[in-house]
């Protein structure tokens, strides 16, 4: 299945969580390799948008709040820098609406910086 291309993302969420140093589960110096830093949430955003396009959601679990899925896949900044994660999507038990979690690195995979060329049409 696929998250759907309206699901939320809260502004909130990039701009006081995932790109803000913290002591702890710090996200933001993950997210900085590749560019997405709090200056530019919506690039971040964007780059969200389209690994859900391009990515399946499985399904992981559910509660009182709705069903949790987990879409895993490559950030690509716009310099092509790319960082393997997983994104985790909340729908809502009280309307349907599928709305953006967190984000955090994909630690079954190297999740190394990539640089990668974009002359080549095999990446």
């Amino acid at each position: 299945m696929k998250i759907p291309e309206d699901a939320i993302i809260p502004e909130s969420k990039l701009t006081r969580y995932l790109l803000v140093p913290k002591a702890k589960h710090d996200k933001s110096k993950f997210l900085a390799q590749a560019g997405f830093i709090r200056t530019n949430p919506d690039i971040l955003k964007a780059t969200i948008r389209v690994l859900i396009g391009i990515s399946t959601a499985t399904q992981d679990s559910t509660n009182e709040y709705g069903t949790f899925y987990r879409v895993a896949g490559l950030l690509t900044a716009p310099d092509g820098r790319q960082l393997s994660v997983v994104t985790i999507w909340l729908q809502r038990k009280t309307d349907g609406q599928f709305q953006f979690v967190t984000l955090k690195p994909n630690r079954g995979a190297n999740d190394e910086i990539r640089t990668i060329s974009r002359s080549r049409s095999d990446d």
